[in-house]
């Protein structure tokens, strides 16, 4: 099968960011795509790096205007796609979302971001409620999916209760870029972290993954603003990079990928056989105490 990665930039106009995107998915669908996957928030500028009540208006029901665009594309093109979505789930409660459409262009699930950030242009807390559908492995016709959300992309116990239920494929859309000050000094160091930590969910749980981000320097609060990476990637389950985007061009990648790499892999590194399961009970706490 093949996966469908759409790295984009995204402007101040909502209507032209889902156009374009619409586009792109299209062009993928016709390169053979069987599974295509959208950046983080692709439907505005990244907003969250300043705190402004009136960015709420932002957001979208579900289903609302993003899912009714691209469940015709679903449709028209028998593909599933992830499409992330700023969800307005009622007055005051909102989440930073991602709808799961199949190839008939239904909704085969809904994943809310469970790990929200508050760092520095990052002020995500102001805006997004912690999900609390849990963490999920959607089945589709071509693969079972693992919808995760940026921050999360940080936390193994995400991969691996993801994998756990049964994901063959882990997707992280993404909004994640460099302070520009610190880019010099910092960025080639924080760009590899991400690759890292994401290539070692694949290793470790026996899965692909897919990262998926966007490019394009964005300033909506003024000073500095972010700088996006770019650099989305496919990996199999050992690690390797199949294919990698440019640090700073919008791209669309279609990677081959084969589903039978998945038992190939863990009957050789059997992780979740040797797990020791009667040992991690601490996992559920903050701190252990000494």
């Amino acid at each position: 099968m093949k996966v469908g990665v759409i790295q984009m930039a995204c402007s101040v106009q909502a209507n032209n960011n889902v156009e374009r995107a619409i586009i792109k998915v299209e062009d993928a669908a016709k390169n053979g795509a069987h599974v295509i996957c959208l950046p983080e928030l692709f439907r505005s500028q990244y907003f969250c790096q300043k705190e402004d009540a009136a960015l709420f208006d932002l957001a979208e029901s579900v289903p609302g205007p993003s899912t009714e665009a691209f469940r015709q594309i679903a449709k028209q093109y028998g593909v599933t796609l992830l499409v992330p979505v700023f969800e307005r789930r009622t007055a005051g409660v909102y989440h930073n979302s991602l709808v799961v459409l199949d190839e008939r262009g239904e909704m085969a699930g809904l994943y809310r971001k469970m790990h929200i950030p508050d760092d520095p242009a990052y002020y995500e807390k102001f805006y997004f409620t912690p999900g609390d559908r849990g963490f999920q492995a959607i089945k589709t016709t071509h693969a079972t999916v693992g919808p995760l959300i940026c921050w999360d992309q940080w936390y193994p116990e995400a991969a691996r209760m993801t994998a756990l239920q049964g994901a063959e494929i882990l997707f992280y859309p993404t909004a994640i870029g460099w302070h520009p000050k610190e880019k010099s000094d910092e960025g080639h160091a924080q760009r590899e972290a991400w690759m890292t930590i994401q290539r070692s969910h694949a290793i470790a749980n026996g899965v692909f993954v897919v990262a998926v981000n966007r490019v394009g320097h964005e300033a909506p609060a003024g000073g500095d603003g972010l700088e996006f990476w770019g650099s989305s990637f496919v990996c199999d389950p050992f690690g390797v990079v199949l294919a990698q985007a440019s640090a700073d061009q919008e791209e669309t990648l279609v990677v081959d990928i084969d589903l039978k790499r998945i038992e190939e892999i863990r009957r050789n590194w059997p992780f979740l056989r040797d797990r020791r399961i009667d040992a991690y009970h601490g996992v559920t706490k903050r701190l252990l105490d000494e």
